[in-house]
């Protein structure tokens, strides 16, 4: 693969990352599972309780692809 693609994949990786952590805070690994998961098509299922920004974390990150977001 060459140099100049990884970078730039990289790069909005970064992008997309620092969005969401802009918006959500201390969700470190749940941001980076649904990274992951986005990358490789799989799936997801976000569990915790009320109130620590679940739907917010996955809006904020259809946001950031500019892609739609329904509940």
């Amino acid at each position: 693969m060459e140099q100049a693609t990884v970078d730039a994949g990289s790069s909005i990786l970064e992008q997309v990352s620092g969005a969401v952590h802009e918006r959500v805070v201390g969700q470190n690994e749940a941001v980076e599972g649904l990274l992951v998961a986005l990358l490789t098509g799989g799936h997801i299922l976000l569990e915790g309780l009320p109130g620590l920004a679940k739907t917010l974390m996955v809006r904020t990150l259809a946001e950031a692809i500019h892609t739609d977001f329904r509940r």
